[in-house]
């Protein structure tokens, strides 16, 4: 839309009655002959004069009345001077209008102006002798067909025999029709100059609105083109390169804003109107983008993906085409066309995004905002080509800190409850496994479940899929990770052991599960599980205790029948040793921890001090072997004694003799303990007595 004269400094246009009388040549006065001395611009006359004149509009009503003979049509045609009179009426009466109502005004017959590009035959009316009359805005000639003889009318030398400026324009003869528009501007002011318009103070102003109109049209006309160049019509290389021409070769006419304030000189600013051009049509582009897809971003992420993607490929194939066809004929006339669209595009496509960021709902939807905005547009191969490259300076942000930092807000927060979702489904599917009464697979020669790999897949692809976007979204996506991690365990932990399927090759694969889980997040993400290294320990612990009581449920019939006579007239040891083999075996699917409880060597020495106790043939020296398994484990209890000595079966006399004994050593080394002397080592205060060895001590 031409900019109004409030903008360009021009001055009130003339009403569209005017402009009607200015434009159509089919007006009865134009098929009258003309004598060679009448001027082109209208005369001005007195208010009492112009008072008496009837109106244009009458006399055309006249003139084309049915009702009158056609000979009485031809005598009541309005003569030159009626004409006149009327021009200068109508202009008076332009004069006198309000501002606001200039600009509209001027619109109005900006758009009058670009009407004229139609076909010749469907155009203008023939002139006499069937050639056309094209004719411009009162004082602008149709070249050397209407020659300007007197007045201060002149004529317009150079220009194209039967072609007017609105003519050039209409047909993309920009340059012709700005040197014209030039030629007529210096006359102009020449005749000003000269005090050509003393006597009318007003024509002057006149004949530059007219000019003013008419360089109103050149831009309407460079706004079109610019309109034109990413549409489906093509590239029209002529078209630009006519465009930048008449850019450049009207700023070289008006530099700077003249000293007098001569509104004609006034720079047209042409390079900042075909820049706002390229915007709107950027905006346009970006617009039409995804409008037929306008719900997806309704249906969810994969409507919104659709969107972008129909985005993304738009203004791809309008950058490629700007960069490949539009900026070499730009870059011919010094126009920086590359930077000037990309600036365009970017804007728009940032607006679109803030407009997309106001309705994404969910945690998909935000991710595939915040992927498609890093990894898609912000990507160096965006536009499909390595030697192409998205921006050669600086660019803003696509997104405004605040918004994007909003946006990773709500998706951080979506994420937290998204995971803990995906870690309730795993536990879902490891109780369907125990109600199934599925028994573990053994990989590798170990009992496996297939918890661990779902717990590192799930903190894989969303660390990584954070990752991608940025390094803090990732930092916080661990934590979440790690925090729901944390709160899963003790929630798994409680559910297997209250299940019905607790059972050694099920507690093995726990207990394979946590050990791999410690071990390998530790590892690929150091820094941020270390806080759940306690956790999974005290659960293999916990694991690891169940184990060995379902051992010890199995095995304690078989020993209290070792505390009857019976197991000397029968092998009562055979079904023990059958369970404590079959343990065994499963034990064998169970990984060994990779880090023992204690690197002390002192812990080594309990195992023989017992062996020697209980295979000791020499009876006395029984009490020197408790002498050195006291001092070596002062935390030794009588009970663990009164254990050992009943699985010796040395008499009852013999062994309280050895129970004084040890409680005199005990005292000693509880004694040494409380001064510090023994060192710290603890390991029997952690081992309980079984029942069935209370039942022999009992005996004993």
């Amino acid at each position: 839309m031409p900019l109004g004269p409030e903008i360009q400094g021009c001055p009130p246009p003339p009403t569209p009655g005017l402009l009607r009388l200015l434009f159509i040549p089919s007006f009865p006065a134009a098929k009258m002959s003309l004598s060679p001395t009448v001027t082109s611009w209208p005369e001005p006359h007195s208010p009492e004069e112009s008072d008496k004149l009837q109106t244009p509009e009458q006399d055309t009503e006249q003139a084309s009345s049915g009702d009158v003979p056609s000979t009485h049509r031809e005598d009541s045609r309005p003569g030159l001077g009626t004409l006149r009179r009327a021009f200068s009426r109508a202009r008076r009466r332009a004069l006198g209008q309000a501002p606001g109502e200039d600009t509209g005004l001027l619109r109005r017959s900006s758009h009058f102006l670009r009407s004229l590009r139609r076909p010749r035959d469907d155009g203008l009316a023939a002139a006499p002798g069937g050639g056309r009359s094209p004719e411009g805005p009162s004082g602008v000639t149709d070249g050397g067909s209407r020659p300007s003889t007197t007045g201060v009318g002149p004529e317009e030398p150079g220009q194209e025999e039967g072609k007017s400026v609105a003519d050039l324009i209409t047909e993309r003869q920009l340059l012709a029709a700005f040197e014209q528009l030039r030629q007529l501007e210096t006359r102009l002011l020449a005749q000003k100059a000269s005090g050509t318009f003393g006597q009318d103070p007003t024509g002057f102003a006149r004949r530059a609105m007219d000019v003013c109109l008419l360089y109103d049209g050149l831009e309407a006309e460079i706004r079109a083109i610019v309109r034109e160049t990413l549409g489906p019509g093509g590239v029209d290389a002529a078209a630009l390169a006519e465009l930048a021409r008449v850019v450049r070769a009207e700023e070289e006419a008006h530099p700077v804003p003249p000293a007098d304030g001569d509104f004609l000189l006034t720079p047209r600013r042409w390079r900042r109107h075909w820049e706002d051009a390229v915007t709107r049509s950027a905006q346009e582009r970006v617009r039409q983008a995804g409008a037929g897809d306008a719900a997806g971003a309704d249906e969810g992420a994969s409507g919104l993906a659709r969107l972008l993607a129909e985005l993304g490929g738009s203004v791809r194939r309008d950058l490629r085409k700007v960069r490949l066809q539009v900026q070499p004929v730009y870059s011919a006339a010094g126009f920086p066309a590359w930077e000037a669209y990309l600036r365009a595009f970017h804007g728009a496509v940032a607006q679109r995004l803030q407009e997309l960021a106001r309705d994404a709902r969910g945690c998909e939807q935000l991710y595939v905002l915040l992927d498609w905005t890093a990894n898609v547009y912000g990507s160096p191969d965006f536009l499909g080509a390595p030697d192409l490259t998205l921006s050669t300076e600086p660019l803003p942000p696509l997104l405004a800190p605040s918004v994007w930092a909003r946006l990773e807000s709500d998706y951080t927060s979506f994420l937290e409850t998204k995971i803990t979702s995906c870690f309730d489904g795993i536990l879902q599917l490891e109780q369907s496994r125990w109600v199934a009464a599925e028994a573990p697979d053994v990989l590798q020669g170990l009992y496996h479940t297939p918890l661990s790999i779902d717990i590192h897949m799930l903190v894989a692809e969303h660390v990584k899929a954070a990752g991608a976007i940025s390094a803090e979204l990732e930092a916080t996506t661990l934590r979440i990770c790690a925090r729901a991690l944390g709160l899963f365990l003790p929630r798994f932990e409680k559910a297997f052991l209250q299940s019905e399927a607790v059972s050694e090759p099920h507690l093995g694969a726990s207990i394979n599960a946590c050990e791999e889980l410690r071990t390998s997040l530790l590892a690929r993400f150091p820094g941020t599980f270390e806080e759940l290294e306690k956790p999974l320990v005290a659960a293999v612990c916990v694991f690891q205790k169940r184990l060995l009581q379902g051992l010890q449920y199995d095995v304690q019939p078989l020993f209290r029948v070792l505390c009857t006579k019976a197991w000397l007239t029968h092998d009562v040891l055979q079904p023990l040793m059958d369970k404590v083999v079959a343990f065994a075996h499963h034990l064998e699917h169970v990984a060994p921890l990779r880090a023992q409880g204690s690197e002390a060597t002192w812990l080594g020495q309990a195992i023989p001090c017992v062996a020697d106790i209980l295979g000791e043939t020499y009876k006395d020296d029984i009490g020197r072997h408790l002498e050195t398994l006291i001092g070596s484990y002062p935390d030794i209890r009588r009970d663990h004694v009164l254990a050992i000595l009943a699985l010796r079966r040395l008499g009852r006399r013999r062994n309280q003799r050895l129970l004084r004994h040890a409680q005199s050593l005990l005292r000693a080394a509880a004694k040494a303990e409380g001064s510090g002397a023994a060192g710290g080592h603890v390991l029997f205060e952690e081992i309980q007595v079984p029942t069935s060895v209370d039942l022999l001590i009992t005996c004993i």
